[in-house]
């Protein structure tokens, strides 16, 4: 059986060989509350095509991986409060059961590898959780990007996670990170986390990953990109606030799939709404430049 469904503008680019960049769900249905998250996705879709990109956002709805949505099913993943958070090993039971499924970084990877588009703007990765010598925590984001060949355009790892472990684990398990057009590896919330990066401009990342396809060789591409600097936050403010998150979920025996969004609602308080803020100037940001790019690398 084929689950694939594409929309009529997805099909279209896929035929005519037009850029295409992928975008995940989980951002409406668990990033923001109603009905700012369904604001937030037509402004990504928006940025997307003013570039003369096709957007493909990614859900799973009614037995179907949905490639593509329009502004009906926007709308349901908006108002849902029973979307499926799903990662890549979720998606035989959200399907079989025909539940509404929000896709993680993970799930839409592999959905996106699977529809041959090459590139995909999110917010921030998953990673190695703190603590991760007592729990393994360790998100499902990280083992796909070993063996999806996606470019991932992010602003690096959420800041609520272990970057330097997270930065580590990916060189172990042979993703490269590149920076664009800056040689820190970005913290999120902030432009510098401490860590640094190759440096590389949009010239030279096209030619790599068309290199890269000659040779075949299957793993996706971490391309991460700051946050606007008018729109960071301060650095030793949010630091201080993700601690006290961390310690406050720590408190609460939070766990699992529930801890992430558990932080981002205490730091969303915690600052007042400007981490929201700065959530959405990162998002539009990463999909402007993943736009860019695609267009670039779609020219023969």
């Amino acid at each position: 059986m084929n689950y694939m469904k594409y929309s009529s503008e997805v099909k279209s680019a896929i035929k005519s060989g037009k850029p295409i960049v992928a975008l995940e769900s989980t951002i409406i249905s668990h990033g923001f509350p109603y009905p700012q998250n369904v604001e937030l996705a037509q402004k990504v879709e928006s940025v997307i095509r003013k570039q003369g990109v096709v957007p493909a956002t990614i859900a799973l709805i009614n037995g179907n991986i949905c490639v593509g949505l329009n502004d009906t099913e926007i709308e349901l993943l908006g108002q849902s409060t029973t979307a499926f958070k799903t990662s890549i090993h979720d998606i035989p039971r959200v399907l079989s059961s025909k539940k509404v499924g929000a896709t993680t970084v993970a799930a839409t990877m592999y959905v996106a590898e699977l529809s041959e588009i090459r590139f995909f703007a999110t917010g921030g990765l998953g990673g190695v959780h703190y603590g991760v010598n007592e729990t393994f925590d360790i998100s499902a984001d990280l083992p796909t990007l070993a063996k999806c060949k996606v470019c991932v355009v992010s602003a690096g790892v959420k800041s609520i996670l272990d970057v330097s472990k997270t930065v580590e684990y990916l060189e172990t398990i042979g993703v490269p990170i590149y920076g664009y057009e800056t040689d820190k590896y970005p913290n999120f919330y902030t432009q510098d986390s401490g860590l640094t990066v190759e440096k590389i401009d949009k010239a030279s990342l096209v030619k790599l990953l068309k290199t890269q396809d000659n040779m075949n060789l299957n793993y996706a591409t971490s391309l991460v990109v700051p946050i606007p600097k008018k729109d960071e936050l301060n650095p030793t403010l949010i630091n201080k606030i993700i601690d006290d998150a961390l310690n406050e979920a720590k408190e609460k025996n939070i766990t699992g799939k529930k801890v992430t969004p558990f932080l981002l609602d205490r730091i969303r308080k915690l600052t007042n709404g400007k981490s929201v803020a700065a959530n959405i100037s990162l998002m539009l940001n990463n999909a402007k430049i993943a736009a860019i790019i695609a267009k670039e690398y779609a020219k023969k």
